[in-house]
């Protein structure tokens, strides 16, 4: 029997038009399970975020300072049921000087590295990671501590319908470095919750919350944040954006900020 040339086209045309759409939903349902990942600080996925964050106003002079956060993610199987998942944050600083006539500085700030230990298959949606987190000693005169810090790190989560929703925390405490530098005792809490939408799109509330046990100060910054996953090529990238609030800060501390994420994944 033959088809009628009209009713061929019709039918190419239809078929195409389901294979563009089944690309479309594939393409939307593995953005959606990266930004799910991304959502779970110990998922299985190589990431590497540039954070770039600005903040106002520090001192008497409201002096601005912009930090580059270059934190990758690497997660490491190390038996048949367990990763090891290492999370490293390097900053580098550039502010304006925080007194009228003085002058701004530039450099590294110091990095810390955390190591959690994490099992790879999550029971009700339920995941945890626990290790060590480490101070290293990189930055420089103005931005760094000139100190060794060590201390314990846990992460809890649960994931499920496209929400997450969990918490982070670190203690480090100064074992080395100049005698000279003031010893270190810092707590970071990190309570988080994420929704991640069918098209990749997430949205993010948290705090990151710190208090320094030796000057009694607390610094509480909560983040308002809106991301999505593209792909630029065969290259799956998250871009994000922000918004932040310091609701408790020391004297002279920054009253507000914002927030510019561009994260490489790299899925298995």
């Amino acid at each position: 029997m033959r088809i009628p040339l009209c009713l061929a086209g019709v039918l190419l045309a239809a078929s195409a038009s389901g294979a563009a759409q089944a690309q479309e939903q594939d393409a939307a349902s593995e953005g959606q399970a990266l930004a799910d990942q991304l959502a779970n600080p110990v998922s299985s996925l190589i990431s590497v975020p540039f954070q770039s964050n600005y903040d106002c106003c520090y001192g008497p002079n409201d002096a601005d300072r912009y930090t580059l956060n270059i934190q990758p993610v690497i997660p490491l199987g190390i038996s048949q049921d367990w990763n090891l998942i290492t999370r490293t944050i390097v900053p580098i600083i550039s502010q304006e000087s925080t007194v009228r006539g003085g002058k701004g500085d530039s450099g590294l700030g110091d990095t810390v590295q955390s190591f959690f230990l994490s099992p790879k298959v999550a029971k009700n949606g339920v995941v945890w990671g626990v290790g060590p987190a480490i101070l290293w000693p990189t930055g420089n005169s103005t931005f760094g501590s000139d100190k060794f810090g060590a201390g314990p790190t846990a992460v809890l989560l649960k994931q499920g319908g496209g929400m997450t929703y969990g918490f982070l925390a670190n203690h480090i405490w100064s074992f080395a470095g100049k005698s000279s530098a003031p010893g270190i005792s810092q707590t970071f809490l990190q309570p988080f919750i994420t929704k991640t939408l069918p098209d990749s799109t997430s949205f993010g509330l948290n705090t990151e919350t710190s208090y320094d046990w030796k000057s009694k100060d607390w610094v509480v910054p909560i983040n308002l944040s809106v991301s999505h996953v593209v792909k630029f090529g065969k290259q799956p990238v998250s871009l994000g954006v922000g918004a932040r609030y310091y609701a408790e800060r020391p004297r002279f501390g920054p009253e507000w900020g914002a927030r510019f994420v561009m994260t490489l994944l790299f899925p298995e």
